[in-house]
């Protein structure tokens, strides 16, 4: 859960930092306004796509952590399964040499 508080944190500082840099290129630039626009729209574009990509990695790890998460229970269900079942065959096994040996 941390890892996506983390992944999270860093995307939100990512798109803080480009809405910072967007503020001062706007104030120290020497170009026109409308130079500036394009500049600035290209630039949150490719931010985005950015953003985007880290979004989509994210979900492919968090997916695949689930599945792995998935396939231990499994295994540990499947291992509690067969347990219970080879005690309840000793238990028969047991009870059925006591009936035995009582009669």
């Amino acid at each position: 859960m941390s890892e996506n508080n983390n992944t999270l944190n860093t995307m939100f500082a990512f798109l803080i930092g480009g809405f910072v840099g967007a503020g001062l290129a706007l104030l120290y630039a020497p170009s026109s306004g409308e130079e500036i626009r394009k500049r600035l729209r290209e630039y949150m574009a490719r931010r985005e796509d950015e953003l985007k990509q880290r979004y989509e990695s994210t979900i492919d790890t968090v997916e695949e952590g689930i599945g792995k998460v998935k396939e231990i229970i499994d295994d540990r269900k499947n291992e509690a399964v067969a347990a219970y079942q080879a005690g309840k065959e000793v238990y028969q096994k047991e009870k059925a040499q006591h009936l035995k040996e009582t009669v």
